[in-house]
């Protein structure tokens, strides 16, 4: 079980990092080839044709690993597939669309160059991005359903009177969906951003650089200050869902009112017990219930047996918060000094560091949702470890996916530095100040 488990965790973490690019990346290509259109300046071309491979780039190995994950799905989880692949199939085959329309459109946008009106190629490069954002969302979708099963009746052991639509617009799919598309849209502008300001500290074509980071982190800082506010609705759309779940990001143990909500500290499960966080009086009940003085259900309401990992929960989910809040503080500098026209050179270097953290919250984010449901596959009503197949040696499995996806990895990272150092090139000589 434990193999099954880590080859699909594996599996899930290398893949959203590229979902989340192939999402976003297409709007900030659209939007440099949008100012190319109105305004006819060769940066924004050469913009927007650099970051097109990026895009072309992520897009295929996303396409790879994402594939590897649909299968995992009937070869790891086969008792899981046969109850749930009636109910969620539709979210399933309806990203499978979007899939197809986003591949057809890339292609008409990679190779349509002076073949098309300039403003339908620019569309079809939009279309890459609206139809990668919808395949998010059918996935998102899929995966509310484990956390709130919803669309059948489950009647000895099985699902009857089956509603597809009712399942893929089940309770968790609308808060899900918008905490990860904006979680996206701020990890992705983020690094984009800290990118092309580490190209601006160390290059000669500042004012290209400049650009690109205004693009990217116009996006980037706007999603990260609402993203607080969408993970208000979602802890209030969990603390009624998944009362579980929310105790165990909290490590809440005692049900009580007027809950603090703790910055930091560990958890101890033997003793029930939250150590070395800081308190803060009622704002667990608020975050719940818009109340500071309502009840939170603990954990103590629950059999231990039916406990998540409540270590593993709390400090991913401390992870996740601290860098969202993080983010959005530094997303006000941006607008702050964007409204100036002066971006000092010790903010450039904070979004450098920015880089890599917010690929960091998005992981921290998907381990909250997938640990946090655990012991479950399907909330309530299907164990992980019923789910699992019997097929023993998954331990090799695992090896061999650990192997393509690290080999994969480094080929991808090759050649994106390649493009990069290639364009710094390029454009230091293009457009140096």
């Amino acid at each position: 079980m434990m193999a099954a488990r880590a080859t699909m965790a594996f599996s899930l973490g290398f893949h959203i990092i590229f979902a989340a690019i192939g999402m976003t990346m297409p709007f900030f290509m659209s939007a440099a080839h949008y100012f190319f259109l109105r305004r006819g300046n060769a940066a924004d071309l050469e913009l927007t044709k650099l970051w097109m491979k990026g895009v072309a780039i992520f897009f295929a190995v996303g396409a790879v690993s994402g594939t590897v994950l649909s299968f995992e799905l009937g070869l790891l989880w086969p008792r899981f597939m046969l109850h749930a692949g009636p109910i969620i199939g539709m979210p399933f085959s309806w990203e499978g669309t979007a899939f197809f329309l986003e591949a057809v459109a890339i292609g008409l946008f990679l190779y349509g160059w002076k073949r098309m009106h300039p403003w339908v190629h620019w569309a079809t490069g939009l279309v890459v991005g609206i139809s990668g954002f919808v395949s998010g969302i059918f996935v998102v979708a899929a995966n509310g359903w484990m956390n709130a099963p919803s669309g059948f009746d489950w009647v000895n052991g099985a699902a009857q009177n089956v509603d597809p639509v009712k399942a893929m617009f089940n309770p968790a799919w609308a808060h899900q969906t918008l905490h990860m598309q904006l979680a996206a849209l701020q990890s992705v502008g983020f690094a984009v951003g800290g990118i092309h300001a580490f190209l601006y500290l160390r290059g000669k074509a500042h004012d290209f650089h400049l650009h690109a980071l205004k693009i990217a982190m116009t996006f980037g800082a706007a999603a990260a200050l609402l993203q607080p506010l969408a993970g208000h609705i979602a802890g209030q759309h969990v603390a009624r869902l998944q009362p579980a779940k929310l105790a165990a990001m909290e490590g809440h143990f005692e049900t009580s009112t007027h809950a603090p909500l703790y910055i930091g500290g560990i958890p101890d499960v033997e003793m029930r017990q939250m150590k070395w966080g800081i308190p803060l009086p009622g704002m667990l009940s608020f975050i719940a219930h818009d109340d500071f003085n309502a009840e939170v259900t603990g954990l103590d309401r629950f059999p231990e047996k039916d406990w998540p990992p409540v270590l593993v929960c709390h400090i991913a989910f401390q992870i996740m918060v601290g860098i969202g809040f993080a983010m959005a503080f530094i997303g006000l500098l941006y607008f702050w000094f964007l409204r100036r026209g002066v971006f000092p050179p010790w903010f450039l270097g904070i979004l450098v560091l920015f880089i890599p953290l917010g690929a960091v919250a998005v992981e921290a984010g998907w381990v909250v949702t997938e640990v946090g449901r655990q012991p479950w596959i399907m909330c309530g009503l299907m164990r992980t470890r019923d789910a699992v197949t019997p097929v023993p040696g998954m331990v090799y499995h695992f090896y061999l996916f650990l192997v393509l996806y690290l080999g994969l990895a480094a080929a991808t990272v090759w050649l994106f530095a390649r493009q990069v150092r290639a364009a710094q090139t390029r454009i230091s000589l293009k457009f140096h100040d």
